[in-house]
């Protein structure tokens, strides 16, 4: 799987959000600064997630960007599907779209599955946790063999 940039950034964003303890705006030139994020790439990153509920705009003097929902709500698959569309694709289509030949048609099966450990993770991790820097056991359990980091 790839994250693209786009995906990294929203988190990014959202973990800053979720950081402002009274829940005040922040603007996204701020949050651009604190994270590294190209301004022109963070509005569009931030108009993805309004669309998507999970953030909302405020104007006036202390304007920005706040949560539209809850951090806790808000899982990182969540997010994905926001700003990058569905977990997993194959040719731009979802996995139970697409179709082989009865000699491929196997593959099918390993998007498939593909799909459900991604959702095994993304699904389970919350905006919240991330700001707080405690992901589930499931989670960090995964993390815990060796063989987890190495590049292979």
């Amino acid at each position: 799987m790839r994250v693209s940039a786009k995906s990294d950034y929203a988190l990014r964003a959202l973990i800053e959000m979720a950081t402002r303890v009274d829940g005040r705006a922040v603007s996204a030139e701020e949050l651009g600064r604190l994270q590294e994020i190209p301004h022109g790439f963070l509005q569009a990153i931030l108009a993805d997630l309004r669309r998507a509920g999970i953030v909302m705009s405020q104007r006036g003097q202390s304007g920005g960007w706040r949560m539209g929902r809850g951090p806790e709500t808000v899982s990182v698959a969540d997010v994905i599907r926001a700003v990058d569309g569905p977990l997993v694709s194959v040719y731009g289509l979802r996995p139970e779209a697409v179709s082989y030949n009865e000699s491929a048609e196997v593959l099918q099966h390993v998007w498939i599955a593909a799909r459900r450990s991604l959702r095994d993770v993304f699904e389970q991790v919350s905006i919240q946790q991330l700001a707080d820097g405690k992901l589930p056991k499931a989670v960090t359990s995964r993390t815990a063999d060796e063989d987890a980091w190495q590049p292979h």
